[in-house]
């Protein structure tokens, strides 16, 4: 194509349709930045607001039970013991002559008094030796006699120079050996009698029979065991306990305990003896303590649970160790005061193990409130309230509305 030199440049024209969609794109950017930016700058402002806003402070609530108030009273340092009630008295009677068993006379858990009769052996053994031991004493009497009265008439016939001494002093000597066989005739005579005696088998001591071991038609010899009978009036335990704590332990201390079967009733009993030497393998020394059962209730056998009281406070602050809590070594705990969690450093002293107690020397005041729960995450100065045991009245119903 040829241009014209003297043709003059003209712009090129853009369609009007084009120029207007044009427009109408620059106008919408510029709407969408308008509102974009907006939105920043509410959102950058609503994030001021709330870092200026504080956070709302939580109120803990504690029931009853996580509380407990600090009590004034005395505590104990208790040794906990077990072991066996045995009779202090019992004796097992023994046959002490041989010879069938006629009768017996007492069974297992009956009473009996002292030289009461218990059992008969069969005595016509033992009237036979009696009655032998008898002729013989009567024999050695007879001798004797004569002996005495060839003495005599030695004695005249020396003063009248009849006989020699040498005749006298023989006579001597037969009278003599004659009152020594009478005496051994007697011995023998009193020792039939006393078997006589034993063949009736009797009681011991006042008490009641724990075992019978022969029964009639029996046969039995010397140091046969026939019955055990026991007093229960008095009862003794037997218990271990670690040679660390001996030293704290002295005759007359007063124990308490528990036996199975009996609830909730307490026993007392007292240190009576104290053994010297320790245990091989377990290094325990064994204490020996008394108890008193006029009523007879405790058996020989039963297995007894207790304590003996070591030593003992006055009366001073003391909380739960439920409540304690350690931090580097020093011990704390948390009260509750005017609505808010406190913190109280404390020293302790004796602990009772048994009623999970212990002594609080200083740092906390009887009548504070303590709190006894095991909770996570408390801090001293927040806010705490003490939840009502009581369930809030319900609120009265509205009366209804007519028609």
């Amino acid at each position: 194509m040829q241009i014209h030199p003297n043709a003059a440049l003209e712009p090129a024209t853009v369609p009007v349709s084009r120029r207007r969609h044009g427009v109408k794109l620059a106008l919408a950017g510029l709407c969408a930045a308008i509102v974009i930016g907006s939105l920043v700058a509410w959102r950058i402002s609503s994030a001021k607001k709330d870092e200026k806003k504080p956070d709302a402070e939580i109120t803990l609530e504690f029931a009853p039970a996580d509380l407990s108030t600090v009590e004034s009273r005395a505590l104990s340092h208790t040794l906990a013991f077990s072991g066996s009630l045995s009779p202090v008295i019992q004796s097992t009677v023994k046959s002490k002559v041989s010879g069938e068993v006629r009768r017996v006379l007492a069974r297992e858990g009956e009473s009996v008094k002292q030289g009461q009769l218990l059992a008969q052996i069969d005595t016509a053994d033992l009237q036979a030796r009696l009655d032998t031991q008898v002729a013989a004493l009567e024999e050695a009497r007879a001798r004797w006699s004569i002996a005495d009265k060839n003495r005599e008439s030695n004695l005249k016939l020396l003063q009248q120079n009849f006989i020699s001494q040498n005749a006298v002093d023989t006579t001597n000597s037969t009278l003599e050996a004659s009152a020594a066989s009478v005496r051994s005739a007697e011995a023998q005579v009193n020792l039939a009698r006393y078997a006589m005696q034993d063949a009736q088998i009797r009681a011991p001591i006042q008490g009641i029979l724990a075992k019978k071991m022969v029964n009639a038609g029996e046969k039995v010899g010397p140091d046969s065991p026939l019955f055990t009978v026991v007093d229960l009036t008095t009862m003794e335990i037997e218990a271990p306990a670690p040679a660390s704590e001996i030293p704290a332990i002295q005759v007359g201390q007063i124990a308490s305990f528990r036996v199975d079967g009996f609830g909730e009733r307490v026993f007392e009993g007292r240190v009576e003896r104290i053994n010297p030497m320790t245990e091989q393998g377990s290094r325990s020394i064994t204490l020996y303590l008394s108890v008193a059962n006029r009523d007879g209730v405790l058996k020989g056998g039963m297995f007894v649970k207790g304590f003996l009281v070591l030593a003992k406070t006055r009366a001073s602050a003391v909380v739960p160790l439920a409540a304690l809590r350690d931090e580097a070594g020093q011990v704390y705990v948390f009260t509750l005061e005017g609505g808010k969690i406190a913190k109280h450093n404390i020293v302790l002293g004796m602990r009772e193990e048994q009623a999970g107690l212990v002594e609080v020397k200083s740092g906390l005041e009887p009548g504070s409130q303590v709190v006894s729960a095991r909770m996570v995450g408390l801090k001293p100065g927040a806010s705490a309230v003490l939840k009502s045991s009581q369930a809030a009245p319900a609120a009265p119903s509205a009366p209804a509305k007519a028609g």
